[in-house]
């Protein structure tokens, strides 16, 4: 099962207690994939455009709950009457009234994720978004998640909106806000090792470029040093740019530190630096 399909599925039996709540997350799934029809009797029919088994179970256990409709069953009178003033037209976004308060509008983006969300593989990386028929919906989801101080864009792929997070603490707050706490923790998971080893990754890079370039250098010294003996004969050196000639080409594979602690007396690192830099220099002449 994906990552998305795991979300949905901890998100299908998450059922709010709260009957505000569960009329908020009801009317998101209403108008996100609901729609009503008509029996022969001209009873309301209510149906839900989803091939996700769990929504459905969802939806019909809302409606159970919140106004005791039950499957198949077609409805008239006060029930049609209420359930319309609450759910309304469809093609139009929710009732602000409906989604008022904090734990409506979490309600909300659970069912709103239900019908027309999706997450991709976060190993390969984050996104998560929202498919949205028409700007309305799309722009009252944004409005929506805002709310929870987290940002959302929305973009037009061909006939539909698009609202969209492309970034890893976003989802992760999102995913807080919905509830969807067991996504939450696996997500986190991936997230740590993700980073770690792109941190290793990181390092082992650094290491190896200061690597390339601390043997780029010794090779020049060495060459250098080559070059002084040949043209110009270490006899002519003074005794500290001498001995520091003898012990490169001695060790042409020590780190400078090293080197330093072969010199009669030790010298640290930067004076075996000034040393190198001299004969390089002299080197440098000499080719002139």
């Amino acid at each position: 099962m994906s990552f998305s399909a795991n979300i949905k599925e901890e998100l299908a039996k998450h059922i709010t207690p709260a009957r505000h709540c569960q009329i908020a997350e009801l009317a998101a799934i209403m108008h996100f994939c609901g729609q009503y029809g008509e029996d022969k009797e001209g009873n309301l029919t209510i149906g839900f455009q989803t091939e996700n088994e769990a929504v459905v179970r969802k939806g019909f256990t809302l409606l159970k709950k919140t106004y005791n409709i039950d499957i198949g069953v077609g409805i008239n009178g006060q029930e049609k009457a209420n359930l319309i003033a609450k759910t309304g037209d469809l093609s139009k976004p929710v009732d602000p009234l409906l989604i008022k308060s904090a734990c409506c509008r979490r309600a909300f983006l659970r069912g709103a994720f239900l019908c027309c969300g999706s997450m991709s593989d976060p190993s390969k990386g984050y996104h998560l978004e929202f498919v949205c028929a028409d700007e309305a919906q799309a722009e009252q989801l944004q409005e929506v998640i805002g709310t929870f101080d987290i940002e959302a864009k929305i973009i037009q792929r061909k006939k539909y909106h698009v609202v969209y997070l492309k970034e890893g603490a976003g989802i992760v707050d999102l995913l807080n806000v919905m509830e969807a706490h067991r996504s939450l923790m696996e997500l986190e998971n991936l997230r740590i090792l993700k980073e770690m080893r792109n941190s290793i990754n990181r390092r082992v890079n650094c290491e190896t470029a200061n690597i390339g370039k601390t043997v780029q250098a010794a090779t020049r010294q060495v060459e250098d040093i080559l070059f002084i003996k040949e043209h110009y004969g270490f006899s002519k050196l003074p005794d500290n740019l001498r001995e520091m000639a003898e012990v490169r080409l001695e060790y042409p594979d020590a780190a400078l530190k090293e080197l330093g602690e072969y010199l009669n007396p030790p010298v640290g690192k930067s004076g075996v630096n000034h040393r190198l830099r001299k004969l390089s220099e002299l080197a440098d002449k000499l080719r002139v």
